[in-house]
């Protein structure tokens, strides 16, 4: 995926979220497609910008991409 593509995907897992689970969500994305902005050296503020949501966000999906390293996802649960 190029940065484009991810910020839309990062937009709809923001969206589809429950309210009290939005921080979660984004972090979830950040460990499912961090090995993929690792490898080709997505900028993660850039992402957020895209997405609509909020370069603030950005910290958060920083935060997933740096989990990603050490967890993975059960894809029962995507």
């Amino acid at each position: 995926m190029a940065e484009y593509e991810l910020g839309m995907a990062l937009r709809e897992a923001y969206n589809n979220a429950k309210r009290n689970e939005i921080a979660m969500s984004v972090h979830l994305f950040g460990i499912e497609h961090g090995e993929e902005i690792l490898a080709n050296h997505y900028n993660i503020q850039e992402i957020a910008r895209i997405s609509g949501i909020g370069q603030s966000y950005g910290v958060e999906v920083s935060k997933g991409v740096k989990l990603s390293r050490f967890v993975e996802l059960k894809k029962n649960q995507l």
